[in-house]
């Protein structure tokens, strides 16, 4: 039996989760994922904040990240970070839910573009990311042969 898409992004997630010490470690958490997208979240705590009292960029640097990591491993094919950028538009704040959420905007051979946006439970834009990928060798699970 073919497994859908949704499935093998899914399936895929799942395995990467396993072993994603760093996002658990943070606080995310993995809310959605489909082929070429998926969204993360966590909530600021005291921890996540600078000597500014708002969200480290770094944190939402990496929530963003993460997003981009499972929408670019969802077709079950191994990919890495290239490239990425983010763009800080608003504080993150203490208490405040983030939310990642990141779309496949092209794939080409072995290199894929992302975008992603992080906001606040309110809406507010906090950031946006772009990130290019770049398959490499293995899967994140066997998966049959669709032929056989």
């Amino acid at each position: 039996m073919t497994m859908t898409p949704e499935e093998r992004a899914r399936r895929a997630a799942d395995a990467m989760w396993t072993a994603d010490a760093a996002s658990k470690w943070l606080g995310m958490s993995l809310d959605e994922v489909g082929p070429g997208w998926a969204r993360l979240s966590f909530t600021v705590e005291k921890h996540h904040t600078n000597g500014h009292d708002i969200c480290h960029g770094g944190y939402i640097f990496t929530l963003a990240d993460s997003a981009f990591a499972f929408a670019c491993n969802s077709y079950n094919q191994r990919a890495v970070a290239q490239h990425n950028t983010i763009s800080f538009l608003a504080p993150g704040r203490l208490g405040d839910r983030l939310t990642a959420v990141a779309r496949e905007v092209t794939l080409a051979g072995r290199t894929g573009v992302y975008d992603a946006t992080v906001e606040s439970q309110d809406g507010t834009l906090i950031a946006v990311f772009r990130g290019t990928s770049r398959t490499v060798k293995g899967t994140h699970f066997d998966e049959p042969d669709a032929g056989g």
